[in-house]
């Protein structure tokens, strides 16, 4: 395994891959690389010739009092994690790497932003893009591997790649979860041993909507309220929001039909987590 600081010395090992033939998969990360990224990146060595990741803590996608200092990093960690998983190349640029002058130019993502997380995190995903179409030009993946934990995220890169006919194939694979139905997160580390205990409930909640959903209830409203009574009777967290929209257009729904995503998002003494689950509606 090889690790890559600099934009051209990846260009240059990138094209010379895709000259010989490889099929490149790559699996964008902020590192402190947990096992949902771990399976992110199995998935795209079963089906690549090549395995790239990168590590990059990308200060445009944090807003002013968010946790873009604090945010977990580990390299040696990661690296090892990596090496095992099976990884080929590490790209592992510096902010001035990524970004050596102001930007002239910057995205602004128009849908699928103004619900969910994007709904009060003004600017991020316009980070989130910005970032990625920089990554994507400079690794030329023929595959991109996102955990649908991030549903939300998913559906802007599935935009961002419709509208600019980027030739690199979505692969969304499902959460990865604890025992205990916590998805996985590099934030879950900033948890107090109270708040980890009750967190599961997260996730048991999703299925509690899942359930009157599967029961008939066809009015997202009354699943959402039912969520919410749900998670006030179980958690001490702040519960930001319970949403139901359409996936991927994340559009409001009067009546729950065809594909749908129920979400949700808390906020803890020092960790906010987010988690979804995704059906098709009949």
């Amino acid at each position: 395994m090889t690790v890559i600081e600099t934009v051209k010395e990846m260009q240059n090992i990138s094209s010379k891959l895709i000259i010989s033939g490889e099929t490149i998969g790559y699996v964008p990360t902020m590192g402190y690389l947990h096992e949902g990224h771990l399976t992110l990146i199995k998935k795209a060595r079963k089906e690549n010739s090549k395995v790239i990741i990168s590590i990059f803590v990308n200060p445009l996608q944090f807003g002013p009092n968010e946790d873009y200092e604090t945010y977990p990093r580990n390299f040696a960690r990661d690296k090892k994690l990596a090496s095992e998983a099976g990884v080929d190349y590490i790209f592992y640029p510096s902010v001035q790497e990524m970004y050596p002058t102001e930007m002239t130019t910057n995205l602004t993502v128009t849908k699928r932003t103004d619900v969910l997380c994007g709904k009060n995190r003004i600017g991020h995903f316009d980070g989130v893009a910005t970032v990625l179409l920089k990554l994507f030009s400079i690794i030329r993946p023929n595959r991109v591997y996102f955990g649908l934990k991030d549903a939300q995220q998913v559906a802007v890169v599935d935009g961002l790649i419709q509208d600019f006919n980027l030739p690199i194939e979505l692969c969304p694979v499902e959460t990865v979860r604890e025992e205990d139905g916590l998805a996985k997160s590099s934030r879950n580390v900033n948890l107090t041993m109270p708040e980890r205990e009750e967190a599961s409930y997260l996730y048991k909640s999703l299925l509690e909507g899942k359930r009157l959903i599967e029961s008939g209830e066809r009015n997202p409203d009354v699943v959402i309220a039912a969520m919410n009574e749900y998670l006030k009777e179980h958690i001490s967290g702040e519960v930001e929001y319970v949403e139901i929209h359409s996936f991927p257009s994340l559009l409001p729904l009067r009546q729950l039909e065809g594909k749908i995503i129920i979400a949700l998002a808390v906020k803890y003494s020092k960790a906010r987590l987010i988690d979804n689950i995704i059906l098709n509606v009949t």
